[in-house]
């Protein structure tokens, strides 16, 4: 009952405000009035009456608002009269609101940013039916993804965990719709990928695992929308229609739905085909090697009921099986499961810990936006402290105070918040469309649009804020005494005691630091990857892509045409150097094979000596990319199928197999199969799959023999080309000359540093800018801190500084007095900062270079960071402290 009344009491105030306000008005007029009359009747005259009535009532707008709040529905109304009376104070204050305005964007912005990437590369889940069950296998102590199409086939038709198994992996190809072919990026999928994913065509059909019956018997494709929608303007007759694709006729089955495009968030296919025409596709017969780890992903859902541990226990049976089958090719055949969006661990380790650590930092931005309004807020207060003592006095309750106080300050953090969701919102649809490797990667995409978690999160970062650096003052507030503000004034004497203002302030600046040395250790890791040895040169040489299987050349007459590529080449004027290698360095991740030493007669996995990087490559290659060679000769072209098998290794190689670089010219190795290796040369060492790898051993093999070499087949041919001429001159004439040879076959021409920053170097680059805009942020907010609370002690103490210019003080002593306070809180903070910047670094050394935060040009460079942004923010303060003028100063008091 007493909640109805309630409720009806709210309704009430709403509907019928205005007669309520007139009932409290006579309400209180009336012990007004019958104590005037009662003094009347005293002796007292009706004026004096009336007055002392009103003297010992009291406090007449307290008992109207306590009356008011009573009734109930009160809240409300005093909250949009808070709201009104914040929005005035601020607009006597427009330098005060916009720095908190733009202070609270700056971080609200940044973690919206930060976690509307890490929302959609890792929290938000993959757009298929029951994403939750759908996981990916991953195999040994290293957690590959990559598989064979045997063991995939043992794994999908044993296991008791699964709905279904697929598989897949990621390719190029070249499409003919027309007269000229078009290079496509395409997924080789199992015929039960869409069946197993729950996928539904837009249009058409799906190819199914009944369509499969050997090799080269499902001649199909699936078009993404996207590539339906782009390429053929949503033609619904596409359906049916025979396309080439490296010069085969495949048949176009179906449209996928407009927001299926696979499970790798990064990259989007133009279609798929099935993976039993990889012949066709690739122009290999390779799929049935058990040792060929060519599938990418092997992935599927668990069926209901069947936890991780289960599915986990139950493949490793099957792999434990697999390796006393298959004991030279099948060896540590354990298996964990993971999340497929991000290739597995692979991928998806470094990024979540770089993206934790980005959300980190980003937190500390806002924390650092929320010390420096706390501080603002706590000065703020302090000036107003008169206007609040007055207000205490007439009878206003302090929670009332406190709550126009919180506020004006969950106002200026929701403006703030706004302001700084809007710019992350068009930074985050400009993420969405970058394509960040265009030329290598045409189809890689960072999809990042926010969501509505994005804009809660947003939203509830906003509010937390308001309330944090709102409740910096609640202690002042509330200690506030409003007779001795009144008697006493505004002046107080600055004492040595450490307030909260300095507290915030320093810890501000020491998350500044932090961020400032981050950044730094980012920048000096990406100047070490540039001026780094890699084992080449990619400076003034090109990388020219020319795809023999998309062309239809099979793996026989593959070699052949490629030595006809190089020798013409080689004949264009102001070409250098020219040789081929199957994929460069640093691209995109490096093939591998295990070797054994020459002794060895049991060829298990287990007694391998090494896992050496794998490249195919042509005379010539190594005099093209400036590989060093220390000992030994290099491959000729009558190192050929006819030849012994014969392979260039680099010093690490050498010094794990044979002991030293000396030993290994003319030694032996052997192969997986078997096969024994002459060493004839020894090359230095280099980075190959990571800049931030340890030295690994490498072999490099002659392509007139790789075809023959099981698990090491050439596909592709990528033409390294020196040249001291004109880029694009060299390039405009390669093109012309390898059009002569076959105008049918794709040819992408760059430059190798270009390519070398869009792979290796592309997520150092990234981590740089990121924290580079992160330091920025952190020096932006430094400065406003600083300078806050300098240019407030400046002006509090300008009386005190005045008479101590008027008593003969040096222009040393009035700074010190001024600014001492604060430059020893930018030291304090900043040596804090730096020590917590010394641990906060240790994730980027998973993605920059050479990363460490010890580095002697780190420490100094964020000394004198620091040290300039405190210059800066002090320089105004400094100057208004020194040009005080005592005379001016005396005559105002």
């Amino acid at each position: 009952m007493r909640l109805l009344a309630w409720f009806r009491a709210v309704g009430a105030k709403f509907f019928h405000h205005s007669e309520i306000a007139e009932d409290i008005e006579a309400e209180l007029g009336s012990h007004i009035q019958l104590r005037a009359d009662d003094l009347e009747r005293s002796g007292l005259n009706r004026a004096q009456a009336e007055r002392r009535a009103r003297i010992e009532f009291g406090g007449y707008e307290k008992f109207r608002a306590e009356s008011h709040e009573a009734l109930g529905g009160n809240f409300i109304e005093t909250l949009l009269q808070d709201i009104r009376f914040s929005l005035r104070m601020l607009r006597k204050s427009p330098g005060f609101a916009i720095t908190a305005i733009v202070t609270l964007a700056l971080g609200i912005g940044a973690n919206a940013v930060v976690f509307s990437v890490m929302n959609a590369l890792i929290l938000r889940p993959l757009k298929v039916p029951h994403a939750e069950s759908l996981y990916a296998v991953e195999r040994g102590n290293d957690q590959s993804i990559n598989h064979s199409f045997p063991d995939y086939l043992d794994l999908r038709d044993r296991n008791r965990s699964f709905e279904d198994l697929v598989a897949y992996n990621v390719t190029g190809a070249a499409l003919v719709t027309g007269n000229n072919p078009s290079s496509v990026w395409l997924l080789e999928a199992t015929g039960n990928y869409f069946d197993a994913l729950g996928i539904q065509p837009y249009l058409g059909r799906f190819f199914h695992r009944s369509d499969e019956h050997g090799p080269n018997s499902a001649p199909y494709i699936v078009l993404t929308y996207w590539y339906w929608h782009s390429h053929f303007q949503d033609d619904r007759g596409v359906v049916g229609r025979v396309v080439q694709l490296n010069k085969h006729p495949f048949t176009i089955l179906g449209i996928a739905p407009p927001d299926f495009k696979g499970t790798l968030l990064f990259l989007s296919p133009d279609f798929w085909v099935p993976i039993v025409n990889h012949e066709q596709v690739e122009g290999l017969n390779d799929l049935n090697e058990r040792g060929n780890r060519g599938i990418l992903m092997v992935m599927g859902h668990l069926k209901p009921g069947v936890t991780q541990a289960q599915a986990v226990a139950d493949l490793n049976s099957i792999g434990s099986s697999l390796e006393k089958s298959y004991p030279k090719d099948d060896s540590h055949m354990t298996f964990s499961l993971t999340s497929p969006s991000l290739a597995g661990d692979w991928l998806g380790g470094p990024m979540r810990e770089f993206l934790t650590g980005l959300m980190l930092l980003a937190g500390l931005i806002l924390l650092a936006a929320c010390a420096n309004l706390g501080s603002l807020f706590a000065a703020r207060v302090a000036d107003r402290s008169r206007e609040i003592a007055l207000r205490l006095a007439l009878g206003s309750s302090r929670r009332r105070i406190l709550r126009q106080v919180f506020t004006e300050a969950v106002l200026i953090s929701l403006i703030g918040g706004t302001v700084g969701l809007a710019g992350s919102v068009v930074l985050l649809r400009g993420l969405s469309a970058w394509r960040p490797l265009s030329t290598t990667a045409p189809n890689l995409t960072v999809p990042v649009n926010p969501d509505v978690k994005v804009y809660l999160v947003a939203s509830l970062l906003a509010v937390v804020s308001g309330f944090l650096f709102g409740a910096v003052p609640v202690r002042q507030i509330l200690r506030t005494n409003p007779y001795e503000v009144v008697k006493s004034g505004l002046s107080r004497r600055a004492g040595s005691r450490i307030t909260v203002r300095d507290l915030l302030l320093v810890a501000q600046i020491s998350i500044c630091a932090v961020l400032v040395t981050s950044s730094m250790v980012a920048v000096r890791g990406l100047i070490r990857s540039l001026q780094s040895n890699f084992g080449f040169e990619a400076r003034n040489a090109m990388l020219v892509g020319a795809s023999l299987s998309t062309a239809g050349y099979s793996a026989d007459n593959m070699p052949a045409m490629q030595k006809r590529l190089i020798e013409s080449v080689r004949t264009i004027p102001g070409v250098r150097a020219a040789g081929s290698v199957d994929r460069p360095p640093l691209y995109f991740g490096a093939n591998s094979a295990i070797v054994f030493t020459d002794k060895t007669t049991d060829l298990r996995p287990s007694n391998a000596a090494a896992e050496a990087m794998t490249y195919n490559v042509s005379p010539g290659y190594f005099e093209a990319a400036h590989t060093a060679l220390l000992a030994g000769r290099d491959f000729t072209w009558h190192d050929d199928e006819n030849a012994p098998r014969v392979a260039v290794v680099n010093r690490e190689f050498a010094s794990r197999i044979f002991g030293s670089t000396t030993s290994a010219v003319g030694g032996y190795y052997k192969r997986r199969d078997g096969t024994r290796i002459l060493v004839v040369g020894v090359t230095e060492d280099g980075k190959y799959a990571s800049v931030t790898e340890a030295p690994q051993p490498a072999m490099f093999l002659p392509t007139m023999q790789s075809p023959y070499v099981r698990g090491t087949h050439m596909t592709d041919s990528t033409l390294v080309v020196r040249s001291d001429r004109d880029p694009q001159q060299v390039a405009a004439a390669i093109k012309s000359t390898l059009s002569d040879l076959d105008p049918g076959m794709p040819v992408t021409i760059e430059k190798w540093n270009k390519g070398l920053n869009d792979t290796a170097l592309f997520a150092s680059r990234v981590a740089t800018v990121a924290l580079g805009v992160m330091g920025v942020m952190g020096a932006m907010l430094s400065i406003t801190g600083i300078f806050g609370m300098a240019a407030y002690s400046v002006s509090k103490r300008l009386r005190e500084l005045g008479i101590r210019v008027a008593l003969g003080a040096q222009r040393k002593e009035v700074l010190e007095a001024a600014l001492g306070r604060a430059f020893k809180l930018l030291a304090f903070g900043s040596v804090a900062g730096l020590i917590l910047g010394l641990l906060a670094t240790k994730v980027l050394a998973f993605i920059v270079y050479q990363a460490t935060p010890r580095d002697p040009l780190v420490l100094a460079g964020v000394v004198l960071a620091m040290a300039l942004l405190g210059l800066v923010a002090t320089w105004i303060p400094a100057q208004r402290a020194l040009s005080v003028d005592p005379m001016m100063l005396l005559r105002e008091e």
